[in-house]
């Protein structure tokens, strides 16, 4: 991809993303995500109404009369995107790659963390981590993010989920908001995904190309695995192995779900192509 066509690639998905970010999605995530927790603010004389639980009793007693303690919300927060860059995610059969869809996402969720002031940060991982974009503010820093997701070298390897959730946990101590994009398709260990999950409010979702659990009837054909390298002859005229096939990607994902359910953490699937926001808006509100 040339740099002129990543430049306009970019653009295009700003202009995209901020409307939906602005119409449906910001004013959900700043209901969904109030911030950690209260800090203190300033003293002020009582009103009628105030809670008693907030009277200041020392400086009530030296100016005998009720003061208050203010406080306000501890409004920044962090938003961690961390985005599976093996070379499955790097495929694509409708009008988008996994790689470009998941673009689009994480800028759509850049923008609203960015309306609210909050900082976003990314992790380009496969077998291990290759880069990291520490969390900052403000739009240029959102461009930046789109702009590494889409011109990332898509790797031939296995995608160790597991690994980035340690080294996310390991480098960031503060309790972010963590979205995780990956198709899902190899394992991982079941105790770090429980335990960054305790530590970080935590969604994986899987980007999924509809192609990748349906085999069409072409006959005798060669299959190799983009990550692994592995191949493999596949007779996909029999109706029985494309059978087998899909319900073996339907269990796997069925497993996942069921994995970052009992962790306490939060799953999606979504299909390339389909209108992201309506899932974003969904899980906002159930925050």
């Amino acid at each position: 991809m040339q740099i002129k066509d990543i430049i306009k690639k970019v653009k295009q998905i700003e202009i995209r993303t901020k409307k939906k970010s602005e119409a449906t999605l910001m004013g959900q995530y700043h209901s969904a995500f109030k911030g950690q927790g209260m800090t203190f603010s300033e003293v002020r004389p009582y009103q009628f109404g105030d809670e008693i639980r907030r009277i200041d009793w020392n400086k009530t007693a030296r100016f005998r009369e009720p003061f208050v303690k203010v406080m306000e919300e501890e409004r920044e927060l962090t938003l961690m995107l961390l985005v599976d860059i093996s070379a499955s995610m790097d495929y694509g059969t409708k009008t988008q790659l996994k790689r470009e869809f998941v673009a689009e996402i994480a800028a759509s969720l850049g923008f609203s963390a960015a309306g609210n002031n909050d900082k976003v940060g990314l992790i380009l991982f496969a077998d291990k981590v290759y880069k990291v974009i520490p969390p900052q503010k403000g739009r240029k820093h959102i461009l930046a993010i789109i702009s590494n997701i889409l011109t990332a070298d898509y790797v031939p390897a296995d995608s160790k989920i597991d690994g980035a959730l340690q080294y996310m946990m390991n480098i960031f101590k503060k309790k972010s908001l963590v979205f995780m994009f990956s198709d899902f398709e190899d394992d991982y260990d079941l105790k770090v995904l429980r335990v960054a999950a305790r530590k970080h409010q935590l969604l994986g979702m899987r980007i999924y190309d509809e192609k990748d659990s349906e085999i069409p009837d072409i006959g005798y054909a060669l299959f190799q695995d983009s990550e692994t390298g592995k191949q493999v002859w596949a007779n996909t005229s029999s109706a029985r192995w494309r059978y087998e096939f899909a319900e073996k990607q339907k269990q796997k994902v069925r497993s996942v779900t069921e994995d970052f359910e009992n962790s306490a953490a939060s799953f999606m699937n979504i299909n390339t192509g389909e209108d992201y926001s309506k899932f974003l808006y969904q899980y906002f509100r159930k925050r």
